[in-house]
């Protein structure tokens, strides 16, 4: 622990000694000399030194008024940067070391060179270069050089105090390499500027047009031009311009215009600028489509299609196709084309125009629709007198019918998608002027249809009375305004029809059986129809006289009148008449009872069949005579024992008689000749009592029975002449 300090001492003696030597050798280095100073750039000066042992680096220094710039460098030479063109500086130059820097050097001028011009370079023609740059400072002249780049050839060099220079007679689209540097006055060039211009191409060769009249587009090609890296077709109208651009040798113009005259023109370019244009000429595009078309069809049948003439349009072609598909077309130099037309037809309408170039592109396509065809097989299947139906074939177009009736003063109208129409309420026998137009919606109606005349049917006629003459026949009169119409009466009743004809106001039916019920209608007729029926008018005939009547004798003054029964009779009236005055009989039954008749007096005999309306009819029989007078005074007288006389008066007028004895044993008859009044009975038994009755006998040979009856008895005994005793008198039995 004692010898601590001490050689603690002796550390700190040693490090001292050290730091004393350290010190001694770290001391700054020598400064330099300046072999040299020169410039080569404009903004630099390079310095050359001889080497300072112990120097790390060198510390550059330019001064220039109050401008110091210092560059550190390793070692010589060494080039201070950052200074300004034609500029002299005071160049100095320390060495660095770790010790520190030296002394600078004693300062040597130096100058910048120039400037280098700054270039500026085009082509304004395929084979020349113009050159420009601006004023350089301090500059007195300016040398300019210019080769190929690909260092083949010769170099071309130009001095001048200009600031521009154009060198000519160069290859079209070459790349070149232009050298430039100004000198001062002392004749020392200054920095050189290098830049490289490609001259720009010639104008392309062997330009080929051609036209794609579809697309309107033209493809322009043409041969390759050396050194062009871009051409550019151009189409050039008088109020257009169009262009396509490439790299290859060729390309398309498109949406060129019809109607339209193009000059065209190829150039070349590359980064130098273009050629001169080339021109190919000029391109007549097609034709535009025509406009302004009109359509007419005047007169039907014939179509016509006109429009406006185009530019570059050297002839047109109008082409129309019909709706089923048939095609035609007009070729002509002129703005018109004509074509025949059918009805009922839509026509597509499309005109073109050509020229060289080709067919003009598609304008507008038109449609034009004719007219519907008019109906031509119009047929009446019905003519009434208020109605006429007609039927019609259909017709090409027609969508809708219009039927018109017109008869001056009236029109009656219908409209129907049937080739069909029935027209109503018409007037009876009148003329109408029928029109059946067809029509469409494109085109509206054809008011071209022809008229047909059509008469409707008569007019019913109106009965206006019913009369019987005296021949029985029954007159019809009725009332009607028709025109020359013929006129048919018919009666129909359940015995069957009657009819009678006129072409007048009446006519008579004949033939009507008696007792019978008629419907009778008329009926008007003309070339145009029937008429409808009249109203029927009822009409009844006379009842049947009845076929047979007979008049039998009831009593003296009593008859019986029968008969069959009459058609359509419901009441008889009997009237028997003579001079002395007349019976009559009103009964619903087929037989009557007349009184007080006279005796042998002759009647007429009469009988009225009336109807249930009252019609009677007249019917007259033969005359009828009345039984003759029952005898008086009846008597018998005894002819001998076995005969009877019966004796009698005769009443009023003459007749005949026969007389018949009732007895117990059979009954006797005798007739007395004509005109006597008495008779005679022989062989009649005696010893019996009789009814005897003369009785008057009728023409027709009948005996009356209706006289009185005696009654005798004949006894055996007495004489045999002499009256018969009476022994009393029967009326009947």
């Amino acid at each position: 622990m004692g010898g601590g300090p001490k050689k603690g001492l002796a550390l700190i003696g040693f490090s001292l000694l050290c730091l004393k030597m350290t010190s001694k050798s770290l001391s700054a280095p020598e400064t330099p000399t300046i072999d040299q100073a020169y410039s080569k750039i404009s903004n630099s000066i390079t310095v050359e030194w001889a080497t300072v042992p112990g120097a790390t680096s060198y510390l550059l220094t330019a001064k220039n008024g109050d401008t110091v710039i210092e560059t550190t460098v390793a070692n010589s030479p060494g080039t201070v940067t950052g200074l300004k063109a034609a500029t002299l500086y005071q160049i100095t130059v320390s060495s660095i070391s770790a010790a520190g820097r030296s002394q600078a050097s004693p300062p040597t001028q130096a100058k910048t060179v120039l400037a280098a011009p700054v270039l500026e370079v085009s082509s304004p023609s395929s084979d020349s270069i113009l050159v420009q740059w601006e004023a350089v400072y301090m500059a007195t002249g300016f040398s300019v050089s210019i080769m190929r780049a690909n260092g083949l050839g010769r170099i071309w060099k130009e001095n001048t105090t200009n600031t521009t220079l154009t060198f000519t007679s160069l290859d079209a689209g070459t790349l070149y390499t232009i050298k430039a540097y100004a000198w001062n006055a002392n004749g020392t060039p200054g920095d050189d500027s290098t830049c490289n211009q490609r001259t720009s191409p010639r104008a392309p060769a062997d330009i080929q047009v051609s036209f794609d009249s579809g697309a309107l587009a033209a493809s322009v090609s043409w041969a390759p031009t050396e050194g062009a890296s871009n051409y550019t077709a151009l189409a050039r109208s008088d109020s257009s311009q169009l262009s396509c651009s490439t790299a290859s040798s060729g390309c398309t113009i498109s949406s060129l215009r019809c109607g339209t005259e193009y000059l065209i023109s190829v150039s070349a370019s590359n980064d130098a600028g273009s050629s001169r244009s080339a021109s190919a000429g000029t391109l007549k595009t097609i034709a535009c489509a025509p406009g302004r078309v009109m359509i007419q069809e005047d007169p039907p049948g014939h179509l016509s299609v006109s429009w406006s003439n185009v530019d570059l349009g050297d002839y047109y072609v109008a082409f129309v196709k019909s709706d089923d598909g048939l095609e035609v077309h007009c070729n002509t130099s002129l703005p018109r084309c004509d074509f025949p037309s059918a009805c009922g037809f839509t026509y597509f309408i499309s005109v073109f125009a050509y020229n060289r170039a080709g067919q003009s592109p598609l304008g507008d396509v038109f449609n034009y629709t004719t007219a519907p065809c008019c109906p031509s097989d119009i047929n009446p299947v019905l003519v009434s007198s208020d109605r006429v139906e007609m039927v019609w074939s259909p017709v090409r177009g027609a969508e809708l019918y219009e039927t018109r009736a017109a008869d001056g003063f009236n029109v009656v109208e219908c409209h129907d998608t049937a080739p069909a129409c029935t027209l109503s309420a018409l007037e009876c026998d009148t003329k109408y002027n029928i029109t059946v137009y067809s029509f469409s919606e494109a085109r509206g109606s054809n008011t071209s249809c022809a008229s047909r005349l059509i008469t409707t049917a008569p007019c019913s006629p109106e009965i206006q009375s019913i009369s019987k003459d005296a021949f029985s026949a029954i007159h019809v009169h009725w009332r009607s305004r028709n025109q020359g119409a013929t006129y048919t009466v018919t009666a129909r009743g359940e015995e069957g029809l009657y009819r009678c004809s006129s072409s007048g106001q009446a006519c008579a039916l004949g033939g009507l059986p008696c007792g019978s019920l008629f419907s009778v209608t008329a009926v008007a007729e003309t070339q145009a129809g029937r008429s409808l029926p009249s109203y029927s008018v009822p009409l009844e005939t006379v009842p049947c006289c009845p076929a047979g009547l007979t008049v039998t004798q009831v009593t003296q003054s009593v008859v019986n009148v029968s008969w069959t029964v009459g058609t359509g009779a419901l009441t008889y009236v009997t009237v028997l008449a003579s001079r002395t005055g007349q019976s009559q009989c009103r009964t619903h039954q087929n037989h009557c009872l007349l009184g007080c008749i006279t005796c042998g007096v002759n009647y007429t005999v009469a009988l009225k069949a009336i109807s249930a309306t009252g019609l009677t009819a007249d019917c007259a029989y033969q005359r009828y005579a009345s039984s003759a007078c029952c005898p008086l005074g009846v008597k018998l007288y005894r002819l001998g024992p076995n005969g009877i006389r019966v004796d009698w008066r005769a009443a009023r007028g003459s007749a005949n008689y026969s007389t018949d004895l009732y007895g117990s044993k059979g009954i006797f008859t005798c007739s007395p000749s004509a005109g006597l009044s008495f008779c005679d009975v022989t062989e009649i038994p005696c010893g019996d009592v009789y009814t005897v009755m003369v009785s008057p006998v009728a023409e027709t040979g009948l005996k009356l029975t209706f006289c009185p009856k005696k009654i005798y008895s004949v006894t055996c005994s007495g004489s045999t002449l002499g009256m018969v005793i009476y022994r009393g008198k029967r009326n009947a039995e």
